[in-house]
Order: structure tokens, then sequence, then C-alpha cells
């Protein structure tokens, strides 16, 4: 498929598919409580099958052309991932979301990937418009957000409820028309 060098540290973005179910898990298994602390990701992975379950939903959201899964790997293991929700390529809008296990935080992977991934969509595809949603409390993300030039259009509040608490929703976004601006102005600033 592909494999796309994200820099001289050995990291690469390469598709996550259904077959990668048992390296995909014992991931999940190395990060899981971090990548959960906001997000539920990969928590009905559980084991192999469940594995397979998870990146074969992703696999059909592909073929449907309505969201798309990419892993991240560092020095030939997998760390974490990006992908594509909400993938509307008749209203030309989309939503990104990224998750690491915590041994691959610091290294600017993740804003890495996305610009990978905000330079398909913009150019390839012709998006307009791609959302990044975050939990006001996860700084991570919201930074990774900020690095990517995306505006802060508002907060959702407490519309999330996970692990008993509501959380507030931070809404980011970029527009193609900032895309280029934006990726030139921080193309330096992947930590």
């Amino acid at each position: 498929m592909y494999a796309i060098s994200l820099g001289d540290d050995g990291a690469e973005l390469r598709p996550l598919e259904p077959w990668h179910a048992e390296e995909f898990l014992a991931h999940l298994e190395r990060g899981r409580d971090f990548i959960n602390q906001y997000v539920p990701f990969g928590s009905k992975a559980g084991d192999t099958a469940g594995a397979r379950e998870v990146l074969q939903r992703y696999a059909d959201m592909r073929a449907a052309d309505t969201g798309s899964l990419h892993g991240l790997w560092l020095d030939g293991k997998l760390v974490g991932g990006v992908l594509f929700l909400n993938f509307d390529a008749e209203s030309r809008n989309c939503e990104v979301g990224c998750w690491l296990e915590p041994a691959a935080t610091g290294r600017g992977l993740v804003t890495r990937a996305m610009r990978t991934l905000l330079d398909w969509a913009f150019g390839a595809r012709g998006m307009h418009r791609v959302e990044w949603h975050a939990a006001a409390a996860n700084e991570p993300s919201i930074a990774v957000a900020r690095r990517l030039g995306m505006t802060r259009e508002g907060v959702l509040r407490q519309n999330y409820p996970h692990r008993g608490v509501r959380h507030d929703t931070e809404v980011w976004a970029i527009l193609a028309a900032e895309w280029a601006q934006a990726r030139a102005r921080t193309a330096h600033t992947d930590h």
C-alpha cells in the first residue's frame, strides 16, 4: 500500500487494516489507560477478534468513502494513529482525530502525520473544511490543533459523557483557503 516517512527519526504513516489486529491489540494494551483518558478509542478491542472488528469497521468506512484509519509506526512498531471521521465528500467537510501510546508522545508524530492527512484532504480530495474535536482538558490534543493553524470555533459544554464525567468539547477547524498559509507558517513547529 503506502508507507510515508514522517522524518528522519524512523516514523512512518501507513494503512492500519484488519490484518494488523494482533499488532493493534498489543499497541492498545501498552497504552490503553492513557489513550482512553478522553476517548474510548479501541475500548471494544479487548482481544484479537475485537481488535479485528474495530479495524474492519474503519476498513468498511474507507470502502464507503466515509472515513479511514492510518497507523503511526516508529522504528517498525505501531505507536498510534490518525483518522478521518465523518468524511463527507459531497459537502466537502470532515473531522480528523488521533491517538498515541505514552511512549510516543512529545515527538511531533501526530502533528507530522496530520499535515499529511490535511494535505491529502485539501489537495487530492478537495475538502473545504476539516474539524478537530477535543475534550477541553486534553491539552496535548488542543496543542496539535493550534500547531496545525486551526481556529477554535467554540465549546460544546458538557456534551460528552466519558468515564462518569461530562466533558466540554472544543471544536477547532481549518478551511481550505487557510491551509496553505497555515502549512507554511507551521512547517517547523512539530513539538
